[in-house]
């Protein structure tokens, strides 16, 4: 048996270079807030926490200026971004809010959700509760409805768009 050293604490760079081993899709979360498209891109969205009640989960930077008005949205909605999206993740994750939705028309529901078309999915959500975890905040999301438009035939089959060693990529299955 080989016995293994291990720092005293893990650096953040150290963290980063070792998570970025682990695929994860890319969404973006997104409402409609004072007349206003919002939204943030997040590659750390869990699927399936629970199916009664039906959450996800998304973990966002507590430095984020854009949670704190999406959280208070009645209803987010949740697309998840194909891989044709690479960059208009760029795009919309741009630190510049104003121009995230440039040239984009996102679908937005009467009670504010928004998402934007092109995904491989979508969910309609709202908050369900919060967490503080560290730099973080994990919000827990509550699934209000689902729809993965390729599968009813109204646009094109695509693939998720995952997040891995640091670049936006398209899932090859073998």
């Amino acid at each position: 048996m080989t016995t293994i050293a291990r720092a005293a604490a893990v650096s953040p760079d150290a963290l980063r270079e070792t998570f970025s081993h682990f695929p994860q899709g890319v969404a973006l979360i997104g409402a409609e807030v004072g007349g206003t498209p919002l939204g943030l891109v997040a590659s750390t969205v869990t699927a399936g926490v629970s199916l009664d009640p039906p959450l996800i989960s998304v973990a966002v930077q507590a430095s984020s200026s854009t949670w704190p008005l999406l959280r208070t949205a009645p209803a987010l909605g949740v697309s998840l971004l194909g891989t044709h999206q690479s960059q208009l993740a760029r795009q919309l994750a741009s630190k510049d809010r104003a121009s995230r939705f440039a040239g984009i028309d996102p679908e937005i529901t009467a009670d504010g959700a928004l998402t934007i078309p092109g995904g491989a999915a979508y969910l309609w959500t709202r908050l369900y509760n919060e967490v503080e975890a560290g730099d973080h905040s994990v919000a827990l999301l509550e699934i209000l409805d689902t729809d993965s438009r390729a599968d009813s035939g109204d646009e094109p089959d695509t693939d998720a768009l995952v997040f891995h060693r640091s670049e936006f990529k398209g899932m090859t299955v073998s």
